[in-house]
């Protein structure tokens, strides 16, 4: 069974920084694809970034581009998410998430850290 565990998130001002972490236990992380999402309150969940392997291309949604990096530690077992330049609409519960490179929907979830970001 895949377990991810985020942790870093909190409370920062607006143009500050955070870095989330997902620490993914059970399995080995090469053979998973790792996303990030986040749902603000009253809102759906929401893609955020995603990568699909150390070789793989990251994408963003484009209201994060630039502005945020997902990368990835295999030794580590741990996908981090880099975020810079943070705004009030930032604020939000950002989920962790994973899924086998040959599966295209996401079936592992994290239980959330929440990030605000104050104006």
């Amino acid at each position: 069974q895949v377990q991810l565990v985020e942790s870093g998130g909190g409370l920062v001002q607006a143009g500050g920084s955070l870095r989330l972490s997902c620490t993914v236990s059970g399995r080995t992380l090469s053979n998973y694809a790792m996303g990030w999402f986040r749902q603000a309150p009253g809102k759906e969940r929401e893609f955020v970034a995603a990568d699909s392997g150390s070789n793989g291309r990251p994408y963003y949604a484009d209201s994060v581009k630039v502005r945020f990096t997902i990368s990835r530690d295999n030794a580590k077992n741990t996908v981090y998410l880099e975020m810079s330049s943070l705004k009030p609409e930032d604020t939000a519960v950002y989920y962790c998430a994973a899924r086998p490179f040959i599966v295209t929907t996401w079936g592992y979830w994290g239980q959330g850290t929440q990030v605000t970001v104050s104006s």
